[in-house]
């Protein structure tokens, strides 16, 4: 009983100063285990601007200026930098906004 096979991609969304970074406003990506891999995968990918804009200075975590939602919810309010990605997901990357 074989049936087709459908290959997933991660949709990831870029906003602000990430879009800028990455000249793009969504992408697919492949999979990736969990958020942390994923943002490895991006800062190779995007090179040192965006590891700066991801990661702390001693880079043992996510930026505290960067806010990182899977479908729609905080991963904060998941399992933090190791919340469990799967291919169907939706990640979106933006800053946190300031105002006054």
């Amino acid at each position: 009983m074989g049936g087709a096979h459908i290959e997933y991609a991660m949709t990831v969304k870029y906003f602000a100063n990430y879009r800028d970074i990455t000249k793009k406003k969504e992408e697919n990506a492949a999979a990736a285990p969990d958020v942390w891999a994923l943002l490895a995968a991006l800062g190779e990918r995007y090179g040192p601007a965006m590891k700066a804009k991801l990661f702390s200075a001693d880079g043992t975590d996510i930026n505290g200026e960067t806010i990182i939602l899977v479908n729609g919810r905080n991963i904060h309010h998941i399992n933090g930098k190791h919340t469990p990605l799967s291919e169907t997901d939706e990640i979106s990357i933006f800053p946190v906004v300031a105002g006054g």
